[in-house]
């Protein structure tokens, strides 16, 4: 029902372009979102009616007077009747105030227990007009030790713009991504710019390239049973979710959100 909603409003659409090399399982369909991934979590936010602050850096969590008091970097704490955290496990493990004292043995281990793989992507963006001659949209590579994905993002999405131009995602292996976390960005940049030469060498020069870690990639191991949530103090609510607590594709974020919204209920 979630895919049925969200491609009759147009955010979801079947994947139709080529896709070099990648693992279709028997009975999966894939789907891309032509205005990127983010417009699936705005489509949410809309419906749900939510205020939402985004850039807001958590750093302590407390109790005081039976409601949560949440800290962050910048501007004065503010309380709430229901937290719900669903950033990377180990961004939770790291928040400071009484949550710290609140997270019992048995959940700290299974909360330490959560594993990411780690991973870079670049972004080089091309003015309109510019063409890219590969027969293919995206591309799974297998044979070299730093890029594992190329995406040609307009054909991927099957959206083809005069006004704009196109763009290339380029992902890294995660063992590339894990032996280079701590190195100066730029020097990354460098290699997976030589790298992407190689196999790819008709690409025209970009007129401007993102590089970006990517920390927490995705989930290698999930919390044991992948129980979709998990309950931190029940009066007032604390609850942590998220693809940490299933698995990290579309189906396991929607389980989450799904057993998240079942434990809340009762609190509303």
């Amino acid at each position: 029902s979630f895919y049925e909603e969200l491609v009759s409003h147009g955010i979801l659409k079947p994947l139709t372009a080529p896709v070099e090399g990648m693992v279709v399982r028997e009975g999966s369909c894939n789907y891309v979102a032509p205005q990127g991934i983010s417009s699936v979590v705005k489509y949410y936010l809309e419906q749900s009616g939510a205020d939402v602050s985004y850039e807001q850096h958590v750093t302590h969590i407390s109790l005081r007077d039976g409601r949560w008091e949440v800290s962050r970097k910048a501007g004065p704490p503010e309380q709430f009747d229901v937290v719900i955290l669903t950033m990377p496990v180990p961004q939770l493990l790291q928040l400071q105030g009484d949550i710290v004292n609140l997270i019992n043995e048995s959940q700290k281990q299974q909360l330490e227990s959560v594993s990411y793989s780690s991973r870079y992507a670049l972004g080089l963006f091309y003015e309109a007009g510019t063409g890219i001659a590969v027969p293919w949209a995206a591309q799974y590579i297998t044979d070299n030790p730093c890029i594992r994905f190329i995406s040609i993002d307009n054909k991927k999405r099957n959206i083809e713009s005069a006004e704009v131009g196109p763009s290339v995602v380029v992902h890294t292996t995660v063992t590339f991504g894990s032996e280079h976390l701590d190195s100066d960005p730029a020097e990354v940049q460098q290699v997976i710019l030589s790298h992407l030469q190689r196999i790819v060498p008709s690409l025209p020069k970009p007129s401007s390239i993102k590089c970006q870690r990517w920390r927490y990639s995705q989930v290698t191991r999930a919390v044991p049973n992948c129980p979709g949530q998990m309950i931190l103090h029940t009066q007032p609510l604390l609850i942590c979710g998220g693809d940490g607590f299933t698995r990290s594709n579309f189906d396991g974020c929607i389980e989450s959100a799904m057993s998240l919204a079942e434990a809340v209920k009762p609190h509303l």
